[in-house]
């Protein structure tokens, strides 16, 4: 990852974190590049992702200088190395702990070269994650009446970053790129099942913390796709991709996880109360997803934030075949491989 971790203390580098999956308080690049071999070609093209610690890969332990290899970008770059029978370089420029203005301007511009490079297809970019957890842990520390503007404020945060990566990406990327965002699914959805301490002005009752942060992060999943449109992005639908069943559990005709995708055209009132209201008791935490009505799969490790993985890890750059033939036998058993698999959906036929 470029973490030149000799001059990193292994205290220095825990500071980064708090325990337990909170939102972390500092934060730390972790950078790699791992090219996916194809034996019989030498032609390359490149992958470039920008984020925080979800694309990095973060894997839970205190080695931050090792990473999920397998992480979603390189679960798509797979695809493609498959798909063109080339080689696929996956570059991660990502920060850990880094909130929407610090990855677009750290990252997306600050380190903008990567992706102008001649060879780039993909161009994709998550953000936000850190933004909410950070308000929804303040949130939860309130007492007395509550005050829903640090949330709301992480919204319109995120909205704007949002929308000015798209732009950047465009400026700069090669304008045959694909250019994917991946919303923002729900992490610790069951442990956010309880009061605050906290009582609503207008109703004069406690609040229920996941009442208050799932129409929120609906709102600004709408937005990721609704922006996508706008701006010529592919929007990778993580949220409907990890948190619901893929069969119907309800008996209304529809497997869970496409019924609360994304619907390009419904507007943001509509599309909340789908998956806030209407859907809502088919949303289940992602640590159970169940791929059929008897099998489930936990795409959570065990801080209950970053996903599970299968692979190994890395430290830096490195290079590799794809670790299977065929089609991916891991793409709903872990949370990077889904993901992975949800963003390369939009991988071009031809490079």
């Amino acid at each position: 990852m470029s973490f030149r971790h000799n001059r990193l203390s292994v205290v220095a580098m825990c500071a980064a974190f708090t325990v337990g999956g909170s939102a972390v308080a500092s934060t730390l690049n972790q950078n790699t590049s791992w090219t996916i071999d194809q034996p019989s070609t030498s032609t390359k093209y490149r992958v470039v992702a920008y984020g925080d610690s979800i694309y990095a890969g973060y894997n839970g332990t205190v080695f931050f200088w090792n990473v999920a290899r397998r992480a979603a970008p390189v679960v798509q770059g797979e695809d493609l190395a498959r798909k063109w029978n080339a080689d696929i370089e996956v570059i991660r420029r990502t920060k850990s702990g880094a909130k929407a203005n610090d990855i677009y301007n750290n990252k997306i511009v600050s380190e903008r070269s990567y992706m102008q490079a001649a060879n780039t297809r993909v161009v994709m970019f998550e953000m936000c994650g850190n933004d909410y957890l950070q308000a929804r842990d303040a949130f939860a520390d309130q007492t007395g009446t509550c005050n829903y503007s640090g949330l709301e404020s992480a919204l319109a945060t995120c909205t704007t970053y949002m929308e000015r990566a798209m732009q950047t990406i465009n400026q700069y990327a090669p304008a045959s790129a694909t250019k994917i965002i991946s919303n923002i699914y729900y992490p610790g959805f069951d442990a956010d099942n309880v009061n605050t301490r906290c009582t609503d002005s207008a109703t004069g009752r406690v609040v229920n913390k996941r009442d208050r942060f799932l129409p929120l992060l609906a709102r600004s999943n709408w937005r990721a796709c609704n922006l996508a449109a706008r701006y010529g992005f592919k929007c990778a639908d993580s949220f409907a991709e990890y948190m619901a069943a893929d069969y119907d559990s309800n008996g209304d005709g529809q497997v869970d996880s496409a019924a609360i995708r994304y619907r390009q055209g419904e507007s943001e009132a509509a599309y909340v109360q789908r998956v806030s209201v209407t859907l809502r008791g088919t949303l289940r935490d992602a640590n159970t997803h169940f791929v059929n009505s008897s099998t489930s799969f936990d795409y959570l490790q065990s801080d209950n934030v970053h996903p599970t993985y299968t692979g190994g890890t890395m430290s830096s750059s490195g290079s590799g075949p794809v670790p299977y033939t065929g089609s991916n036998p891991n793409w709903n058993r872990t949370g990077h491989d889904r993901m992975g698999t949800e963003s390369a959906k939009f991988n071009p036929a031809q490079p």
